[in-house]
């Protein structure tokens, strides 16, 4: 595997992100008298003529606050199928190489009212080098004061890095984030980014930095969120409601969703790509 020294800096806190997230799930598990964890299950990449493809870690837990969460870390190289490989930033049919390392959660919660939540941020060489990710709130039952607790954590770490970063991300998620065919978006929005470029050494600082500071926003945010929500009683109707939202989330993840893509055209692990997936939904 082709992989530079910016690259594995980037593995290496994409990882130890996973671990910290992972711990303070599996503490709140703890909070409601639940002994859930999360299990690790790794798989190996295969690409046809590439003896060292990569491969990645799905972690998964079930428990009674979060009915499935799926925590996902990969590093992987190859080519681009050639038809794939236009549409890829950097990238084109004369050069179909990339090597990309990121991290990937999606929470799926038992109790209605506390919000669905979907985080990734990924670090990606072509014939160029940037980051992108972000993260964004999926309510069923939507509070205004979880929204703006959310959306400010996502401004306060834009905040540090750019003046600029936080209308134009957050209009990026409202934009991305909707489902065309529904006429609605998927939910309450945060911030979405890509092809933060690293031409340099300098630029890979400062936007790894910045990747750094949302996936940290992201681990003080949400765990305060669950704890302010997943003790409150919810009612059949509650459910019914939370149940046909995941299935507009399913539908935006299989039809629209670009990591969804990546992933089965780079031949990624299954399970792991369709871990977004809800346990259960409904469709009237």
């Amino acid at each position: 595997m082709d992989f530079s020294a910016n690259s594995q800096q980037a593995r290496d806190w994409f990882e130890s992100l996973r671990d910290k997230i992972c711990t303070a799930f599996e503490d709140i598990e703890r909070e409601a008298g639940s002994d859930a964890a999360f299990e690790y299950t790794p798989w190996e990449r295969v690409e046809d003529g590439n003896d060292d493809p990569g491969g990645g870690v799905r972690g998964l837990m079930k428990g009674k606050v979060f009915e499935k969460v799926g925590v996902n870390v990969s590093t992987v190289s190859g080519n681009f199928p050639p038809e794939f490989a236009a549409s890829v930033h950097g990238a084109g049919p004369e050069n179909p190489y990339f090597t990309a390392t990121g991290i990937s959660l999606v929470a799926h919660m038992a109790n209605p009212h506390v919000p669905a939540v979907h985080m990734n941020t990924r670090y990606l060489t072509t014939g160029k080098a940037w980051f992108g990710g972000g993260a964004d709130l999926n309510p069923s039952i939507p509070y205004e004061q979880d929204t703006a607790d959310f959306h400010a954590a996502m401004r306060a770490a834009c905040a540090r890095h750019n003046p600029t970063y936080y209308d134009t991300y957050s209009k990026w998620a409202e934009d991305y984030f909707f489902i065309p065919h529904r006429g609605v978006h998927r939910g309450v929005g945060g911030i979405f980014y890509d092809h933060l470029e690293c031409p340099d050494d300098e630029a890979f600082a400062r936007n790894f930095a910045f990747t750094r500071d949302v996936g940290e926003a992201f681990l003080d945010v949400f765990p305060r969120l669950v704890r302010r929500r997943m003790n409150s009683e919810f009612s059949a109707e509650d459910e019914a409601r939370q149940l046909e939202y995941r299935g507009r989330y399913a539908e935006f993840n299989l039809v629209y969703d670009r990591g969804t893509l990546f992933g089965l055209k780079t031949g990624g692990n299954i399970d792991a790509i369709l871990m977004s997936l809800p346990p259960r939904a409904t469709w009237s």
